[in-house]
């Protein structure tokens, strides 16, 4: 984990490679130094994934981990940016983690070959500054919930399918995804790009929402979307932003509240 207190002097010519961040106003040399000393797990290296992990390396990022079990498959290149047809039947998070590295060499990289599960789920984790969920299933999206809220690890989850998504964040003690995703009502799992479709544009617009909250998050330990759902709908290209509270019956919160009393 970072510290604010740390002071890590960028190269000249990592100055240069950011220099157009550093210009803005708002964002200055301290919040990309910030960047460079974060570390941040992406679960899921798919639609959302990849764009989220190639807008945090060129922006700066000191350290990406990735977590990806599926390989490259044709109908994948239809939106995921980091593939073309010569990565077909080749890792996922490896092909990505290549390509970061071509991107920015600057930062590490670190890519598991693997299933997100709960004998992995609390290693990942422990170390990171942030999580950004992008997987395709139920499961893994409580998983990764519970994890960080026991690890008290910042998390921003992205969903796309159709013509529309979802972003919120979970940091804190603030109400956690199934605070407003009850497992018992969202334990569907054929509700699924592969089964229902997507449009190419639909995950690539989630994803640089959810890597804009978490330069935002990392540079400037801004929180917009903490408690708050976004929903955005690309046939009419609106957006809202919902408020939501704690949920009094939820169990993940009151998991987390027994932990604390230990």
């Amino acid at each position: 984990m970072y510290s604010f207190d740390q002071v890590l002097e960028l190269s000249e010519a990592e100055m240069h490679l950011y220099a157009r961040q550093i210009l803005l106003e708002g964002w200055d040399l301290e919040a990309q130094e910030r960047l460079k000393l974060a570390n941040v797990l992406i679960v899921g290296c798919g639609g959302i994934g990849c764009t989220t992990a190639e807008l945090l390396a060129r922006a700066g990022v000191g350290k990406i981990t990735l977590i990806d079990s599926d390989t490259v498959e044709i109908s994948n290149l239809q939106r995921q940016i980091a593939f073309t047809s010569q990565d077909i039947g080749f890792y996922k998070a490896e092909v990505l983690a290549k390509r970061l590295k071509q991107i920015n060499a600057y930062m590490e990289i670190d890519s598991h070959v693997a299933q997100f599960n709960a004998e992995n789920a609390d290693a990942l984790i422990a170390q990171q500054d942030l999580v950004l969920d992008g997987c395709d299933n139920f499961s893994t999206r409580y998983l990764v919930n519970s994890v960080c809220t026991q690890r008290n690890v910042a998390l921003i989850s992205a969903s796309a399918i159709g013509f529309g998504g979802q972003l919120f964040m979970v940091e804190g003690d603030s109400a956690c995804y199934e605070c407003l995703f009850p497992k018992e009502q969202h334990a569907n799992e054929a509700l699924r790009c592969a089964d229902s479709g997507v449009l190419a544009t639909t995950p690539n617009v989630m994803a640089s929402l959810q890597a804009h909250h978490a330069l935002l998050y990392l540079g400037l330990g801004t929180t917009p979307l903490k408690q708050k759902l976004l929903l955005w709908e690309g046939l009419s290209m609106k957006q809202r932003i919902l408020a939501f509270e704690k949920d009094v019956e939820c169990t993940n919160c009151q998991a987390r509240q027994s932990a604390k009393a230990f």
